[in-house]
């Protein structure tokens, strides 16, 4: 078998680190960059790094911004007193394409898992107790992925939030166990939505 050329074989190592992008994967996409007018690639390279350098986090709720705030952390109409905490911001672009939730978010960037050494100091669960100090914070509605460490993050937050005296919920289990947010399409996460109950 030929040995592909080092710039080639170097592009498909790069593309390969991408999530879900196997080595056959990682070819077609080299060849087809190859096969582009270098302007294209030129700006497909440009948008990449250009994005990446922009994109920083939210000071409040964490969630992907270009600014110190995020738009959804910016819009005043958000500050309905519900505040819906997810594992990242991929969770965030999943809830909002449903176009149901009219609150603000708290991304914790990160579940609990003992088992990798994560813990509560890990991820943004102080954070979130800090902002849920405002008096105008009414419900706490826990979004994390239904799998175990989603599950004893809810519980683990739950546990800290309800002695304030706030209600805290769980969406329903209309999402698949084992399945991430970012991949559940919006009728379903609209349902789990609407059936979140009590913790």
């Amino acid at each position: 078998m030929a040995q592909q050329l080092e710039p080639i074989a170097r592009m498909v190592a790069q593309l390969a680190r991408l999530p879900s992008i196997g080595q056959k994967s990682a070819q077609r996409l080299a060849y087809h960059i190859i096969s582009m007018p270098l302007e294209d690639v030129k700006e497909l390279a440009s948008a990449l790094y250009q994005g990446r350098k922009a994109i920083r986090y939210c000071q409040c709720c964490g969630n992907y911004a270009t600014g110190d705030l995020c738009n959804i952390c910016q819009d005043e109409n958000r500050r309905n007193g519900q505040i819906c905490v997810v594992r990242d911001p991929r969770d965030v672009a999943a809830i909002e394409r449903m176009r149901d939730f009219g609150g603000t978010y708290h991304v914790l960037h990160g579940t609990l898992s003992p088992m990798e050494g994560i813990g509560p100091g890990d991820i943004r669960i102080k954070e979130l107790m800090v902002r849920l100090e405002d008096d105008s914070i009414k419900e706490v509605i826990l979004a994390t992925n239904p799998d175990i460490e989603g599950e004893a993050t809810a519980s683990y937050i739950a546990r800290l939030v309800k002695p304030m005296g706030l209600l805290v919920t769980r969406i329903a289990h209309g999402v698949p166990v084992g399945s991430d947010l970012e991949y559940t399409d919006e009728i379903t996460l609209a349902k789990a939505m609407e059936g979140r109950r009590e913790m």
